[in-house]
């Protein structure tokens, strides 16, 4: 919306003014009575399927009502495919806001979704797996119970540093390793695989040998704006191109972004897949 202002007398309102000044009114109140209302969440087409796995989950790991929570909308030029097999979701990262959704069928591949709650709606407390199959709940008594003690106490797979991490460093596979340690020595937020902190960005400095924890590890932007990025696009029979292409956009990990091709101009779109990577859509 566009308003020409006029110049006037010092004292002096026009009728056109004042005109203006009750439309305008009108206007921001009725966007404030929707945003208040609370507008749903874009749903990309063949989506509610994901939509509705991804929110029982989230509803069994945080321990949260249907009524309590919403997902941030998605960009409505995300494609999504369907998986041949069930979903793994998680998350992976210290703020339980963010989803991660894959699919390790054919074709493979992964999204992070966003997790709104409604105010007053404090987070929940995450179960003590976060795969898909795991248990709902805890056994409560018995022999159950004692079998899930000795369990804890077992063996647990935790990643630690291969070297110094420096606050603000991208994370390598190579930096970092699986080891095993004693179950009551580990910190419950330890991070368990080396792929849940792959091309994540440190938050502090952690020393070489000292487990990761969730938090110690964010999502890194992969992709910057400006900076040239290896588009590959998969072809039938399974032939693929790659093309230098440049961003238009940020993009971490799994996210969608619009890319444009330098000889033609032609604006694109492709998911990150690493550093300055990227798979077409």
């Amino acid at each position: 919306m566009q308003l020409l202002c006029h110049p006037q007398v010092p004292g002096a309102v026009s009728k056109r003014t004042v005109a203006a000044r009750r439309l305008l009114g009108l206007v921001v109140g009725g966007l404030l009575a929707f945003m208040g209302a609370g507008a749903p969440a874009q749903v990309p087409a063949g989506g509610e399927k994901l939509w509705t796995e991804v929110g029982q989950w989230v509803q069994q790991t945080q321990q949260l009502t249907p009524n309590q929570f919403t997902f941030a909308p998605m960009d409505g030029r995300v494609q999504l495919q369907t998986c041949d097999r069930a979903l793994v979701m998680d998350s992976p990262f210290a703020s339980r806001e963010t989803v991660r959704v894959r699919c390790l069928g054919n074709p493979a591949w992964q999204l992070y979704m966003r997790v709104v709650l409604k105010p007053g709606v404090a987070p929940g407390l995450p179960l003590a797996s976060s795969s898909p199959t795991a248990a709902s709940s805890a056994p409560s008594s018995g022999t159950g119970a004692k079998a899930g003690a000795a369990a804890s106490s077992g063996p647990r797979k935790v990643v630690v540093a291969s070297q110094l991490l420096r606050a603000g460093s991208l994370v390598l596979a190579e930096m970092v390793q699986e080891v095993e340690f004693a179950g009551q020595a580990v910190d419950p937020q330890a991070v368990s695989s080396v792929k849940d902190v792959e091309n994540g960005e440190m938050v502090r400095d952690i020393p070489a040998g000292v487990p990761l924890r969730s938090h110690d590890v964010r999502r890194a932007v992969l992709v910057k704006q400006g900076q040239a990025v290896m588009l590959t696009v998969t072809q039938g029979g399974g032939f693929s191109i790659t093309a230098r292409v440049e961003a238009l956009q940020d993009g971490r990990m799994g996210e969608q972004v619009r890319l444009k091709n330098p000889d033609s101009g032609r604006i694109l779109s492709g998911v990150v897949t690493g550093p300055n990577t990227a798979r077409g859509l």
